[in-house]
C-alpha cells in the first residue's frame, strides 16, 4: 500500500493561540500510521496566522478524514482544510 501526503490548513480560533503549542497538540491527536512531516506558517488576516501541515497517511480507504477529525478535535482549532493531496 502506498502513502499519501497532505497539506492541511489549520486555522487557530484567536490570534493569541500559541502556534508551537498548537502544533505539538496537533502532532500527539495523530491516528496510527500518519505523521507531521512538515509545519508552514501563513498570515491570513488581522494578526491571524493559520498553521500549514504536510501529512503523510497511508493510501487506503479514507485518506485524509481521521487526520482532519482528529486535528478538529484539538483545543484552538477553529477549522481545518485540505489544501493539496498527493501520492508518494
Amino acid at each position: 500500500m502506498g502513502k499519501v501526503a497532505a497539506v492541511l490548513k489549520v486555522m487557530p480560533e484567536s490570534p493569541d493561540v500559541d502556534l508551537d503549542d498548537l502544533e505539538e497538540r496537533l502532532s500527539e491527536s495523530l491516528p496510527e500510521g500518519a505523521k507531521i512531516n512538515g509545519v508552514e506558517t501563513e498570515e491570513v488576516a488581522f494578526g491571524l496566522t493559520a498553521l500549514l501541515t504536510t501529512v503523510i497517511v497511508p493510501d487506503d480507504a479514507g485518506g485524509t478524514e481521521a487526520v482532519e477529525e482528529a486535528f478538529s478535535n484539538v483545543d484552538d482549532v477553529e477549522s481545518v482544510g485540505v489544501e493539496e493531496v498527493g501520492r508518494i
